[in-house]
């Protein structure tokens, strides 16, 4: 086999004119043969590699052809054969290819030193990239390697592939035995750096007119340094010979950053991200000696002697960092992402338009960008304010004026709220406003205008601090606001209404206040002139200006001007109810038309809007409106079932039928909205529920399926978990009228009417929660349906459908084992619900519901070990024994359950991990690790992605995440912030 190998070798490479010719079905027979090297015959290797050494010295093109060839073995052992082969299998190929390195590590030296062929040193350099990142370090420190390397930088034909093995190198890290070695290579790499790019070189209009292996260039420089710091920055830091040349490195890693390209800019941000996290982290810790300790291992005591030294080595450092950092900030107030919230951008043609999709990268990147330049706002807040005054005055000044320059500076603005103490953010922002407004007196142009409005609004929504304590400021803002809210220009109107919407929720009080100066607060100077206000907004804007003055309303302390506030401000709505209901009271047609149907809609949605903000308050507005509603929910229903019975399925999807039932579905989500938001006040529930039962529930089970609204289900689950059990008397009407025609609709299949599918089973589990007593007088056929109904539900691959049916089912099953029924149920249903359960959480399919399927198996274990089942679970009949408890026919079930289902498993594993739930049930965590250790283990898992079944540890991980980031003002931004309104 040996010899015939060497043939296929020689073969490949020994003619060099059709070796040139024929590249492509050369590198197809190469990629053969490395397969089957790979598959065939490993224990071969060890004479393989002789062999093909002793091939590629018998010519320069058959070395360079076995190069290629070490170089495809290399790739297909250690970057592709995940999944492909055994963790045995691979480390065993590796072990064979290291140990036979040397014979590579001396052939790819020599080559290098003794040919000038210019394809075989390119192919050497290739191979040796392959092998560089698990290679044994002595070859790479202890021989010659990295000096001829440094000698093949220079020059241009190698240059690439060379800086790609260099970055090999540096991304290597095994503590400081080697660190005189990494010292040497960086400061011989910078001094030829220096001949070959020049530290005045601009870099980045260098890399736009550069060709492609010179951009490349510039790519694999920045992914050279970020990889040599991430791993040996400390090390650079120990002698002033080598902190020049390190701050020298980083000053090319900053231009290197303004390069116009979206890779190279991600490569460099995440290692500036990651540098100032650590300098931060550093200078955050010092306030704090028990942190300081734990990072260091001490013990406190200890500390003490210590803490002075170490606080000393880090004002050392951020002093040493204070100028790279310096330029890194103008560096991300330069390029900064933007933010969700800005919805004007600058499209492909030059012009300035709405935003019609969210970039989820370009979101991705300005919350990295974001939270560096707070980390940086933080080690230093005088110089951030400084860069970011000086740019806008030059942006004032026309010296540095472009949209791209002030929406990058402004977003930066406003991603550092909260990161300043407020005395040094009220001084900053004061400033800012005043200059934002000035330019935007200053500017002409409606396409200018746009901009600095669009970035006044950003700014200042990110600031609800600093408006609350500046009343003229807010005033002046807010009435820019409702400038804004008068200019057409695209995106300009949403974005001043959701400003609005934003200032408003963070700063309500200030409104309802006679401030100093003022003859009357502001709200009601605003609802005096809300016509004009809103003259020009589409009906989706206005509705958000309404939510907001309903804020505005609810922060009203006094009663009787609450009243009359929201009087006057639904008062153009309402006069247009009013003479739509006085016409159909003179002909019902007049409902019929298409404009009037609108109308009814958009009053709906004001009313919705309103009710979300002031909640109980609400109550004498919905109570003016709410019978006549019903009645208007009435007609049109009828109309639509009348328009499906004529027209068959298709009417349901005409414009008008369609348009018919935004009206019914508007109507149920204000009630519910009001419901929901109201305070639990019982004369509420009795003034609202009773007469909806016709006009609305009645209304569900007469209709044709296609004609139901999925929100009446909705709606009774909001009213069942508002009121609980003041409405136990009404289930049997509920269940009555929901129930069984609604089954009927979605257990057809898994697709159709989804929105009743979840929607049904919150229903379902609402009563389960509070109406229990309930479900306990359904006929066992009844109960039956609702157990069949929650087995499909957890069944169901939807997640929110799975979930919500297994958080009923742990309701339904604590109700019952709580009742007088709990023998009668759990004979009935324990055995099914355990093999349903263990179908769902052995099938792949449902990992999202791990955390549940264990709360239901540890809870139905618990069950029969406890003895508060005095029946037999068996079926006497069927059973050939009686069995002593319980307890032992259950464990001897499931044996027998997993037994079948795994077939894989051994008699005794599956009886291990059986009797192992048993001994674990009373202790959750241990309980839940091992069914995930048998699930993980199991064939069927465990070539998958199992991340589902971590989703528990992975949300506490989130939540220690969110608790560090509070800890750091400015990291979760102002108004993301659940504050408690610290007005004064």
């Amino acid at each position: 086999m040996k010899n015939y190998i060497s043939e296929v070798i020689v073969q490949l490479s020994s003619n060099e004119a059709s070796f040139r010719l024929e590249r492509l079905y050369v590198n197809k027979l190469n990629i053969i043969l490395v397969q089957i090297l790979k598959h065939e015959w490993p224990a071969r290797w060890r004479s393989f590699i002789p062999d093909l050494v002793a091939a590629a010295k018998t010519s320069e093109t058959i070395c360079e052809n076995c190069m290629v060839i070490l170089k495809l073995l290399s790739e297909e052992v250690f970057d592709f054969s995940r999944g492909e082969m055994t963790q045995q299998k691979i480390k065993e190929l590796k072990q064979s290819l290291n140990s036979e390195f040397q014979l590579i590590h001396e052939l790819c030296l020599y080559v290098l030193s003794a040919s000038q062929r210019t394809e075989l040193i390119r192919a050497t350099l290739s191979t040796l990239h392959a092998f560089l990142s698990w290679i044994p370090l002595g070859y790479i420190f202890e021989s010659p390697l990295l000096e001829t390397l440094l000698k093949f930088f220079p020059i241009p034909s190698y240059r690439n592939l060379t800086l790609q093995c260099l970055t090999e190198v540096a991304a290597l890290n095994f503590g400081d035995f080697y660190n005189l070695q990494y010292v040497k290579m960086y400061n011989i790499f910078m001094v030829q750096l220096q001949a070959i790019l020049p530290l005045a070189t601009n870099i980045p209009e260098a890399y736009a007119h550069g060709s492609n292996e010179e951009q490349a260039f510039i790519q694999n420089l920045a992914l050279f340094f970020t990889s040599f710091y991430k791993c040996h920055i400390r090390v650079l830091e120990t002698s002033q010979e080598n902190i020049s040349a390190l701050l020298m490195g980083l000053e090319y890693l900053t231009n290197i950053s303004y390069v116009d390209d979206t890779e190279v800019f991600k490569v460099c941000l995440d290692y500036w991200n990651s540098l100032v996290l650590e300098l931060f982290e550093a200078h955050h810790n010092l306030d704090n000696p028990a942190v300081t300790a734990n990072m260091m291992g001490l013990q406190m005591p200890l500390l003490h002697g210590v803490v002075d030294g170490i606080g000393s080595q880090i004002l050392q450092r951020r002093q040493l960092y204070a100028n790279p950092m310096s330029k890194l900030r103008m560096l991300m107030i330069c390029r900064m992402a933007k933010p969700e919230e800005v919805l004007i951008v600058e499209d492909e043609n030059g012009n300035i338009v709405r935003e019609t999709m969210k970039d989820n990268d370009v979101l991705v990147q300005y919350k990295i960008m974001r939270e560096t330049l707070i980390y940086l706002s933080h080690l230093d807040h005088e110089d951030t304010e400084k860069q970011m005054l000086k740019k806008l005055s030059k942006q004032l000044s026309g010296e540095d004026w472009s949209w791209n320059n002030l929406n990058t500076l402004c977003w930066a603005i406003g991603s550092i709220s909260g990161s300043m103490m407020e005395e040094q953010e009220n001084r900053f922002l004061v400033m800012v406003i005043r200059d934002l407004l000035n330019l935007c007196e200053i500017t002409k142009g409606k396409d200018n205008k746009a901009v600095i409005a669009s970035n006044i609004m950003y700014v200042v929504g990110q600031y609800p601090r600093f408006l609350r304590a500046h009343w003229k400021f807010l005033k002046t803002v807010v009435n820019k606001l409702f400038e804004f809210m008068h200019e057409t220009h695209p995106g300009v109107q949403d974005m001043a209404c959701d400003t609005f919407l934003k200032i408003v929720q963070k700063c309500k009080r200030k409104f309802v206040i006679v401030q100093v100066g003022e003859s009357e607060p502001f709200v009601s100077e605003l609802l005096t002139g809300l016509p004009t206000t809103v003259a020009d907004l589409e009906p989706h804007q206005i509705h958000t200006f309404y939510e907001s003055v309903g804020h505005m309303i609810q922060a009203e302390p006094d009663p009787q001007k609450r009243d009359e506030y929201l009087q006057r401000l639904m008062d153009l709505p309402n006069q247009k109810w009013a003479e739509i209901i006085g016409q159909a009271r003179q002909s019902v047609d007049f409902l019929k038309d298409q404009e009037v149907i609108r109308t009814v809609l958009n009053i709906l949605q004001t009313n919705t809007s309103v009710a979300s903000s002031l909640g109980t308050y609400f109550l004498s507005q919905i109570s003016l409106i709410f019978l006549d509603m019903l009645n208007v929910y009435r007609m049109y229903s009828e109309l639509i079932s009348s328009s499906i019975a004529e027209g068959g399925p298709y009417a349901s999807k005409t414009s008008y039928v369609k348009l018919l039932r935004s009206v019914k579905r508007e109507t149920l989500k204000l009630i519910e909205t009001f419901l929901d938001k109201a305070e639990e006040q019982p004369q509420i529930g009795k003034q609202f529920v009773p007469p909806m039962m016709d006009p609305v529930l009645g209304d569900y089970a007469r209709n044709l399926p296609d004609a139901r609204e999925s929100e009446v289900l909705s709606l009774f689950a909001t009213i069942i978990n508002k009121y609980k059990a003041a409405m136990i008397d009404d289930v049997p009407r509920i269940f009555e009228a929901v129930f069984q025609c609604t089954l009927e609709m979605i257990t057809k299949n898994f697709e159709d009417y989804p929105e009743h599918r979840l929607k049904f089973f919150s229903l379902l589990r609402a009563i389960a929660t509070h109406c229990f007593p309930a479900l306990i007088r359904l006929s066992s056929q009844q109960l039956k349906l609702v157990m069949d109904s929650i087995i499909w539900a957890f069944r169901h691959t939807e997640r929110n459908i799975a979930e919500t049916g297994l958080n009923l089912l742990l309701e339904m099953l604590k109700n019952f084992q709580a009742s007088e029924f709990c023998n009668q149920f759990y004979r009935t249903y324990f055995l099914t619900i355990e093999q349903e359960i263990f179908a769902v959480l052995t099938d792949t399919f449902h990992k999202p519901g791990f955390k549940l399927h264990v709360l239901v198996l540890q809870h139905l274990f618990c069950l029969v070990e406890s003895g508060a089942l005095t029946e037999p679970l068996w079926d006497a009949t069927t059973v050939p024994y009686p069995y002593p408890n319980n307890a032992i026919f259950v464990r001897e079930y499931t044996i027998k359950l997993l037994g079948t289902s795994f077939p894989n498993m051994t008699a005794s594993e599956v009886t291990q991990f059986v009797n192992g739930l048993f001994e674990s049930r009373a202790d959750l965590s241990v309980f839940k690790n091992h069914i995930r250790d048998f699930l993980v283990q199991s064939k069927e898992f465990s070539a998958q992605d199992n991340k589902d079944l971590y989703a528990e540890e992975a949300a506490a991980q989130r939540e220690r995440e969110r608790q560090r980031m509070l800890s750091i003002p400015g990291l979760i931004a102002p108004n993301e912030l659940q504050d408690e309104m610290l007005d004064s």
